[in-house]
């Protein structure tokens, strides 16, 4: 299958929607629709029922507005996208939700349940109350809205776990790379905005024994309860402090690649099915985890994180500790890397003399259009060499530190050189040979699965030949 560039474009523009335009066509008689619900449509009298069917799943007339509103739901614009261009995205869900199932990927329903509150919660934040969501959908009662929605979720995780499965299977040698860039017209060849290195050093205030042990008294409290009865989702919504988890009841999936702390790893994994940990400390506070469900390498787990309040008192002496130190460095007693691996307390970069690692790119550039606002406003104004001013920032769990800013590097904009921009190059590398390994899975599964589609749909210009021609 052959990606032009309109095509590519067409592809990154539908990814709002979570994943790939892909469609495909194969004619039936009109006689077979099943009408379900009349609707006005126009001025004129319109038959809602089925209109394509992907495997074991159905598309309805109806289902495209419901995408569309869907979309408006979350707050992304639908003026660009035509009937046709939606049901070529529907066909695609269909198609993954019904090769997982074929696949044996499992969606369980506490995962199900955690994306809905999560959800919910989001929508109830825009619209107002639950009741208006509800009217919103078009649902007569909280619990039809519930299953309508759950479907929607079970098969959006089906769909993205198959993606998923299919993306992180393509891997790409540095020959590859070499060869991408080599196809790429010297007048095509990108442009990278301006480039910053930049390092950092963070003072956290110290927290007394007595406030850590309020923490792990009151998590200890929680634990009673919770085997005495009480539920272990509840309490992680009204009381943790991870935004991340919080709304799914403190939920998350993980194996032993999951990017979390060494330490809340360790705990995990040494805990059986049913079991609630004692408090543990990582560096985003205290914690208590309870186990699930054990499937093979992977753990679903809830979790309560807790982090001690910091006196005045405390926040004063770090601000004055991170004065002295910048002081010391602009009085050239020390560099800013070597204070940064003697004095700063954040162990993730003090290592490195403070230089940051860009989480996108895995590389130590940041380019300043993409920058967090936060971020950009940091340290945009800032000269090579130059140190910001004391910086106080909380973050997301509550904790609050100081820091120090510095640009240890800019890299002015320029065209794309394979030397210098290699990670970069080697993920535009990447994605082309997602795309052609996306491009070949649908050739294949679309021969080998069930598809029809009818009515006025079939005069639809798709973007891959779904009439099996």
């Amino acid at each position: 299958m052959k990606f032009s560039n309109n095509r590519i474009a067409l592809t990154f523009f539908l990814l709002i929607f979570t994943s790939f335009i892909t469609s495909a066509q194969e004619i039936i008689k009109d006689s077979v629709i099943a009408p379900i619900v009349k609707k006005q449509t126009f001025g004129k009298l319109k038959i809602d029922g089925v209109i394509a069917t992907v495997g074991d799943f159905i598309i309805l007339d109806s289902d495209i507005d419901k995408s569309f509103l869907e979309i408006s739901a979350q707050g992304g614009s639908v003026k660009d996208i035509t009937r046709c261009q939606m049901l070529g995205k529907l066909l695609e869900d269909k198609l993954y939700a019904h090769q997982a199932i074929q696949d044996s990927i499992v969606v369980t329903d506490s995962e199900v349940k955690g994306m809905m509150e999560e959800r919910l919660g989001y929508m109830i934040d825009q619209i107002g109350s639950m009741e208006k969501v509800i009217q919103y959908y078009k649902k007569d009662t909280e619990e039809e809205f519930r299953t309508y929605f759950s479907d929607i979720l079970k098969e959006g995780k089906l769909t993205s776990e198959m993606q998923k499965k299919i993306v992180d299977a393509v891997e790409i040698t540095p020959e590859e790379v070499r060869n991408y860039f080599k196809t790429i017209p010297k007048t095509d060849l990108p442009t990278f905005g301006v480039e910053l290195e930049v390092a950092q050093i963070v003072v956290e205030p110290k927290v007394s024994e007595a406030d850590k042990q309020k923490v792990i008294d009151r998590l200890n409290g929680f634990k009673k309860e919770i085997e005495d009865g009480s539920s272990f989702s509840t309490k992680a919504v009204l009381y943790s402090q991870d935004p991340g988890s919080r709304a799914n009841g403190g939920f998350y999936k993980m194996n032993r690649k999951t990017p979390f702390v060494k330490e809340f790893k360790d705990v995990a994994f040494s805990l059986a099915e049913g079991e609630i940990s004692a408090p543990f400390e990582t560096t985003f506070g205290f914690h208590i985890i309870y186990i699930e469900k054990i499937k093979g390498q992977e753990v679903e787990l809830r979790h309560i994180l807790l982090s001690p309040t910091v006196t005045e008192e405390s926040l004063n002496e770090a601000k004055e500790k991170i004065n002295l130190i910048r002081k010391r460095i602009e009085d050239k007693e020390l560099t800013f890397a070597e204070a940064a691996r003697s004095l700063s307390d954040e162990k993730e970069t003090r290592a490195n003399g403070g230089a940051l690692i860009n989480p996108q790119t895995q590389d130590t550039r940041f380019e300043l259009t993409k920058m967090d606002p936060k971020f950009y406003g940091q340290v945009s104004n800032l000269k090579t060499n130059e140190i910001s001013d004391p910086i106080l920032e909380q973050t997301e769990e509550g904790k609050k530190k100081f820091k120090l800013v510095t640009v240890t590097n800019r890299i002015d904009e320029h065209t794309a050189d394979y030397g210098k921009d290699y990670i970069k190059i080697k993920d535009l590398a990447l994605k082309s040979k997602r795309i052609t390994a996306i491009g070949k899975w649908f050739d294949e599964k679309i021969k080998e699965t069930y598809i029809k589609i009818i009515g006025e749909y079939r005069d639809c210009d798709f973007t891959n030949n779904w009439l099996k021609k």
